[in-house]
C-alpha cells in the first residue's frame, strides 16, 4: 500500500503542476487613497538631484515560477490587480522629469490569497534594479518595466505649444 501511494503521488504531481493557468483580473474598486510621502531625509549628501514626475500608472511584468508563463499588465495609481493567488496594489509610479521613458520607481503592495491574505511585499521598486526591492515569493515574481501615460501627455502638450504642424 505504501508503494501504491508514492507511485499514484509520482504520476499525479506533473498533473497537479500544469493544471492552474495564470488568471489576471481587474477589480472593479474605488481608487486607493494615499497621502504624500513627506518623510524628512536628514541630512543627506548628494552629488545630485532629480526631479521625479508621478506617472498615471506603471507597466507591471509578473512570473509564475511554478508553469513558466510570463504576464505583462498595466495598472494605474491606486487599483489594484489580481496576479494568480496574489493581488497587487499599485500606490504610485515616478520616473525622471527630464526623461519620462527614463528610470521608473513604484510604491507597491501585494498580498497574498488575492487580498485576502497576509501583506508579502510593501515598498519601492525601481524599474533598472528590480533585485534592489524585490517581492520573495515562492511561486511568483513581480516587478516594474516602466510609467505609463505621461509620455504621450507631454508629447501632446508639446505640440500644441509649438504651432507647426
Amino acid at each position: 500500500m505504501n508503494k501504491f501511494g508514492v507511485t499514484a503521488a509520482a504520476l499525479l504531481l506533473p498533473v497537479m503542476a500544469q493544471a492552474q493557468e495564470i488568471q489576471i483580473e481587474m477589480l472593479e474598486i474605488e481608487p486607493l487613497k494615499y497621502e504624500t510621502l513627506d518623510i524628512p531625509l536628514g541630512d543627506v549628501k548628494s552629488e545630485s538631484v532629480v526631479a521625479a514626475t508621478v506617472g498615471k500608472g506603471a507597466l507591471l511584468r509578473g512570473l509564475d515560477k511554478l508553469t513558466g508563463q510570463v504576464a505583462d499588465f498595466e495598472l494605474d495609481n491606486g487599483y489594484s490587480v489580481k496576479f494568480g493567488t496574489l493581488r497587487v496594489d499599485m500606490a504610485q509610479c515616478r520616473h525622471p522629469s527630464e526623461n519620462p521613458n527614463g528610470d521608473a520607481f513604484a510604491f507597491i503592495s501585494v498580498y497574498e490569497d488575492q487580498g485576502t491574505g497576509a501583506n508579502v511585499f510593501q515598498g519601492w521598486m525601481v524599474a533598472s534594479s528590480p533585485a534592489l526591492s524585490a517581492l520573495d515569493h515562492a511561486r511568483y515574481d513581480v516587478w516594474v518595466l516602466r510609467c505609463t501615460g505621461l509620455a504621450q501627455a507631454d508629447a501632446e502638450s508639446t505640440s500644441e505649444g509649438d504651432g507647426n504642424e
